[in-house]
């Protein structure tokens, strides 16, 4: 971190935290993040309620422009200071600055959370994240409590409603895209116009994470730790994040294990069951995991033009790009028996 922002973000803290003094003892830049960044940051404060030293996360924006359909920092701020307060285990929101002008971009700081989560490693690994039996029921208990926020929402009313059912809306913002979009993707196309079809109607509408998944979610030895990126959530069909944690190309490779590359599917509907008390419909899930294949596909697209229009130049964004045309194959895969 360079050493004006590290001033900028110590006097902001100060500020914040009601304290007399606040030093940055240490920064460390994060490996993976796409579409955010961030820094690991030790503060020492001194005065104020949080006197003392604590471990925080710091997240900006990335240094150019993200995914359009992320939501900014502020945005970020206010659903993760939601379901902290629904009960829903994630980290604990500290304090907002929407100001950009102070290192930037906006950035906001929470506090850090114990454990990993590299997907890679906790797929390949079962020493990680505990017992797995109890690691999917964890998930789908968390998951269970973040949809017992319901709309309206005063704190989350920057979140679009709409009249139509989920499936439908999600439809439409893919179809919009691929239309105005320079390449044409038929399979995408063939994708769309089947879950046009199948679309379930309109039911529960919930607080939807947007990305669930393995990698968006920190374990210890002994278990779940935390739920981390709110930058897509949205009120949908609750079954949409359970599709999408147990789509395949969430699993990393380890396709035997359903449930996001680590555990078995009925582990984890048992989990959500226990807690919301509304039984899940495996058919109606596998909709939403054809839905969960067509929009990671659209986010690769976007995520590799950023790189390709030389707006960013970033291996990482290239190679998203690449793996469209196996997004594709699994749509056509879960939809060739219509």
């Amino acid at each position: 971190m360079e050493e004006t922002s590290r001033k900028a973000v110590e006097r902001f803290v100060a500020t914040a935290a009601g304290a007399s003094s606040v030093a940055i003892v240490g920064a460390k830049l994060l490996s993976g993040g796409a579409v955010q960044e961030n820094w690991l940051v030790d503060l020492e404060i001194e005065g104020g309620p949080r006197a003392g030293r604590i471990e925080c996360v710091l997240r900006c924006d990335s240094p150019t422009a993200g995914v359009a359909i992320s939501h900014g920092r502020a945005q970020e701020f206010a659903l993760l200071k939601t379901v902290f307060d629904a009960g829903v285990r994630v980290p604990e929101p500290l304090w907002l600055c929407a100001d950009a002008a102070v290192i930037g971009r906006p950035f906001f700081l929470m506090r850090r959370i114990a454990g990993t989560a590299a997907a890679h490693v906790l797929v390949k690994d079962r020493r990680v994240g505990g017992d797995r039996v109890r690691l999917a029921e964890q998930l789908g208990r968390e998951l269970a409590r973040i949809h017992t926020v319901r709309p309206p929402h005063a704190a989350l009313d920057f979140l679009p409603q709409y009249e139509e059912s989920p499936a439908l809306h999600r439809v439409a913002q893919h179809r919009a895209f691929l239309d105005a979009h320079h390449t044409a993707y038929p399979a995408l196309e063939w994708g769309l116009r089947w879950l046009e079809r199948h679309a379930p109607a309109r039911g529960l509408v919930t607080l939807c994470h947007g990305d669930y998944r393995t990698g968006n979610y920190m374990v210890d030895d002994h278990g779940l730790t935390g739920i981390l990126d709110w930058e897509f959530a949205s009120w949908s069909d609750p079954l949409e994040d359970l599709g999408w944690l147990c789509a395949k190309c969430w699993r990393f490779g380890n396709a035997a294990d359903e449930a996001g590359g680590i555990g078995a599917r009925e582990d984890l509907y048992r989990g959500y069951e226990s807690e919301s008390g509304r039984r899940v419909d495996p058919d109606a899930v596998r909709y939403w995991e054809v839905m969960a294949h067509t929009g990671w596909a659209v986010i690769a697209i976007q995520q590799a033009e950023r790189h390709c229009s030389g707006e960013e130049n970033s291996l990482m964004l290239a190679l998203t790009g690449h793996i469209v045309p196996e997004l594709e194959w699994e749509i056509l895969n879960m939809t060739e028996n219509d």
